[in-house]
């Protein structure tokens, strides 16, 4: 498989970005057109076929939140140990209505330095007891991943992977459903605040050993060659 998708990469380099026009990534050329940056649709297509969003939802939001060191030891089973055995189903955290901009990812290039600045956004379900309505909270943020080509002492470049992170600041979440009941709320809030310290590190985990394998994928001369061609193209752009 390795060998499989070193080889599919290759063969979309060889023809950028006119190959994304036909048939090798039909819904990568549809949606990543409009990019300039050549890197930034490789790296778009190999989230893609990862099925990022999908990783993403599968995520169990009660378990790790409840493991993190994080939050406060033992929350979520205390929460649960609140309730009756008739209401321990009712507590869940879900993620849904993933939305990764593959097209808007964003590439910076210095030199043999680059970085690449990926936006997402999507929703958390609440279900906490006591009530049977669900709480639907949205989150936007960050994650940001540097890398940069280093030589060894032989004068050979090597890819080096720096770090890789959800940015703090652009950590946002609004809380969608309007009615929360007030014997919930303190609950809620508390519980939200945990999720906001714990979702960060849990995307990271996701996410930055995919972009970490592709990355590896690409020969390192082609990559020297495409952050070239960058800065190429924004000096012509001032």
């Amino acid at each position: 498989m390795r060998s499989l998708w070193r080889l599919l990469v290759l063969l979309s380099l060889l023809a950028l970005p006119s190959a994304l026009h036909k048939q090798h990534w039909p819904s990568l050329a549809k949606t990543h057109t409009e990019s300039k940056s050549a890197l930034a649709r490789i790296i778009a297509q190999g989230l893609m076929k990862h099925n990022t969003e999908s990783r993403i939802q599968n995520i169990r939001l009660l378990e790790s939140l409840n493991a993190s060191g994080q939050t406060a030891p033992g929350m979520v089973g205390w929460l649960i140990a609140s309730t009756s055995p008739q209401q321990h189903q009712e507590v869940s955290a879900n993620i849904t209505n993933i939305q990764l901009d593959y097209g808007g990812i964003r590439m910076s290039f210095h030199k043999e330095w680059f970085s690449a600045n990926i936006s997402l956004e999507f929703d958390i379900d609440l279900r906490l007891p006591f009530s049977n309505q669900v709480i639907k909270t949205h989150a936007r943020m960050n994650l940001a991943v540097e890398f940069w080509l280093e030589k060894d002492e032989f004068g050979r470049r090597d890819l080096v992977i720096g770090s890789c992170c959800v940015k703090p600041s652009s950590v946002h979440t609004t809380v969608l459903t309007e009615d929360i009941p007030p014997k919930m709320k303190h609950v809620f809030l508390t519980l939200r605040d945990n999720l906001e310290k714990v979702i960060p590190h849990l995307i990271e985990s996701q996410v930055c050993p995919l972009i970490d394998e592709i990355l590896r994928q690409l020969d390192v001369k082609l990559l020297k060659s495409l952050m070239e061609q960058a800065i190429a193209h924004e000096l012509n752009q001032l």
